[in-house]
């Protein structure tokens, strides 16, 4: 059987049409489709090149297009071709004009130009990566969250991962021969979060870590005497900075996030929404 295929067709990135085919297929035996997106449609000729490739595979198309036009098209041309092809706006878009007695701009990206938790987002990962791994301490004063433990604790993936949720995060590494900046013992202690792991599974990371860099399982960054030192002088340091921990084995990063977050609004710190 021809594989299973979804064109996301969007006049702006489709990133909604894709979550919402996302969570349709994940009902279908796990989601097993291909989705090809077709982004930022503006005439006639992009949509021929949808159709030119799925009138042959075994697919459906699935778009948001809010151009009259296009979007004529795109369902006429569709219903000649005998193929399936899904508006995900329009539904919710007819019961707003029925409900509301309004009517769409019908324009494209306006999401992107008039949602501010876009641009926050966008600042939010770009203090990540200025801030990440302590490469410059005055982001620990001006971040939402700081997170501090020893080297392959997530640090870096689950800062990125709530930059996306908005939130401005640095992260300092806690090594035994550098001194810990000053700042992480000023700002509230409620604002830093200490992630810590069990020694065998930081050992089975830093071995994995070595052997991807093509360096022998054998230096000391992975043995278990280190580990052990690091996650001692680690623990010291967040019980005098006195932030809440959380044991980051076997933890996904979105699961991680979630008990930091809930942890955090627990002690009585806001978020902004």
């Amino acid at each position: 059987m021809n594989k299973e295929i979804v064109y996301v067709v969007s006049d702006s990135v489709g990133e909604t049409a894709e979550l919402m085919v996302k969570a349709v297929a994940a009902q279908f035996n796990g989601g097993d489709v291909e989705i090809k997106h077709v982004s930022y449609v503006e005439d006639i000729k992009d949509l021929n090149n949808v159709f030119t490739a799925a009138k042959y595979s075994n697919s459906i198309i699935a778009y948001t297009i809010v151009i009259p036009p296009l979007k004529q098209y795109l369902d006429q041309r569709a219903r000649e071709e005998g193929i399936i092809a899904i508006d995900l706006m329009n539904p919710l878009m007819k019961a707003f004009i029925q409900k509301f007695n309004k009517e769409p701009i019908r324009q494209p990206r306006l999401m992107r130009k008039l949602d501010d938790n876009y641009f926050r987002r966008v600042e939010a990962i770009e203090f990540a990566v200025k801030y990440d791994d302590g490469q410059d301490l005055r982001g620990i004063n001006n971040a939402d969250i700081v997170l501090i433990g020893v080297s392959r604790t997530s640090k870096t993936p689950l800062s990125m991962y709530l930059a996306h949720k908005r939130f401005k995060v640095a992260n300092v590494p806690l090594v035994p021969e550098i001194t810990p900046p000053d700042e992480l013992f000023d700002i509230p202690k409620n604002k830093c979060v200490g992630l810590v792991i069990t020694p065998d599974k930081l050992n089975e990371i830093r071995k994995e870590r070595l052997k991807n860099l093509g360096l022998t399982s054998q230096a000391n960054y992975s043995s278990l005497d280190r580990i052990l030192e690091e996650l001692d002088y680690a623990e010291k340091i967040m019980k005098r900075i006195g932030c809440p921990i959380i044991n980051v084995s076997n933890k996904a990063i979105e699961e991680t996030a979630d008990l930091l977050l809930a942890m955090l609004k627990k002690r009585g710190v806001v978020f902004h929404e």
